[in-house]
């Protein structure tokens, strides 16, 4: 009779044991053990009080500029300022040569005292005139030209004096001086330059910084969008109109603006609504021409229901969706509209009521029609991390 070897019996006997476990397992597994109902973390959603706030491109624009020009001819003798510094208005800017100009007014003033002189003799010549007519020494015309005379020395006076003050004004426009106030640029021009009444080349800008605008663009149908919401009192216009700016550099500009207007007028090329704002600007660290982003409070939710975004996800055709647990235990798929992010949350109008409870955390457990442990969900913070077990990097 054929008998087995030892190595060879130990081998067959490992391997009938472990095709038996094999079996064994595979019953198990395959005899319907009952599920572990899965926990989940979620949130219950309660009504809250949000002021919305828009996010715009914007840039910088000066308060005021003016560009300085000379009123009248003449070499230029002298600069009065410094280029890059702050003139306040009617300070001296430039000064013409006056020579020709004081001349002119020396002369017009010479004119109008000859004129005066002629005037007081034809009133003197008037009045001996009407006494004589009065006693009918003299004729009708004698005396008809001596009125005449008093009337045409009087318009001479009256010539003089306006002539006098032209020369004064043209005299004065020799020092140009600041329009506005504000920080001046570089000139234009020298000393010893020839300039002239209305040239086009300014001499020098200056432009007020101190307030200072931001011009932004506002997509015409949010701006209609917003105005339905507040027709159909969904929002609330009491938030005032506060904007606040990033800089270029992402930094917070540390000073509130206000709202100034909106454009009454839809940029046909654009599709947008100019929106402008007023800053202070003391330490002038908004210059012209910047690029900004302005934060600009629209109106106020007092209703709204935020859910957190890691809570929504996307379905097939790209509707947002969440899954939320009834007071039965039972999971169950919403479809979400949502309007914009606030924060971490997303603003939603439908889809969710107030005392839902959002699965925030276990989506990957949760099935709609299925059951579900629903428990509180903590967010991770620097209080409740305290606890945890320190892990050391290694290399």
């Amino acid at each position: 009779m054929w008998r087995m070897s030892r190595p060879v019996l130990m081998l067959f006997i490992l391997l009938s044991v472990s095709s038996m476990l094999g079996c064994d397992g595979y019953s198990d597994r395959s005899g319907g053990m009952p599920q572990r109902t899965p926990e989940v973390a979620v949130v219950t959603i309660a009504p809250s009080r949000v002021v919305l706030t828009t996010e715009l491109p914007g840039r910088t624009a000066a308060f005021a500029v003016s560009e300085v020009r000379p009123q009248v001819g003449g070499i230029l003798q002298a600069r009065l300022f410094e280029e890059g510094s702050v003139v306040e208005a009617g300070q001296p800017l430039y000064q013409i040569d006056a020579t020709l100009y004081q001349s002119a007014y020396d002369s017009a003033q010479a004119q109008l005292a000859s004129a005066e002189a002629a005037l007081t003799t034809a009133r003197l010549r008037a009045q001996r005139y009407t006494s004589l007519r009065e006693q009918k020494s003299i004729s009708q015309q004698d005396f008809d030209d001596a009125q005449a005379a008093l009337q045409q020395a009087q318009a001479d006076v009256a010539q003089w004096q306006a002539n006098v003050a032209g020369a004064r004004i043209n005299l004065g426009y020799t020092r140009i001086l600041a329009p506005i106030g504000g920080r001046i640029g570089r000139s234009y021009l020298t000393p010893g330059a020839l300039v002239k009444a209305d040239q086009d080349q300014a001499l020098a800008t200056i432009q007020t910084l101190d307030p200072i605008y931001v011009d932004m663009n506002q997509s015409s149908s949010e701006l209609f969008a917003l105005r339905k919401a507040i027709a159909a009192g969904r929002l609330s216009d009491d938030a005032s109109a506060v904007v606040t700016l990033t800089l270029d550099d992402r930094t917070a500009y540390p000073l509130e603006g206000v709202l100034q207007f909106r454009e009454v007028v839809v940029d046909p090329t654009t599709g947008t609504v100019t929106l402008r704002a007023r800053f202070p600007n003391p330490e002038s660290m908004l210059l012209p021409g910047m690029f900004v982003r302005a934060t600009i409070n629209e109106g106020v939710e007092p209703e709204a229901l935020l859910v957190p975004q890691r809570a929504v996800s996307r379905d097939d055709k790209g509707n947002p969706i969440a899954l939320i647990v009834d007071e039965q235990g039972l999971v169950q798929q919403r479809t979400l509209s949502v309007s914009r992010m606030i924060g971490p949350d997303w603003l939603v109008q439908q889809g969710i009521a107030a005392g839902d409870r959002v699965i925030v955390e276990g989506l990957q457990y949760a099935r709609p029609g299925q059951m579900a442990n629903a428990v509180p969900f903590e967010p991770v913070t620097p209080s409740n991390t305290s606890d945890l077990p320190a892990v050391s990097a290694q290399r």
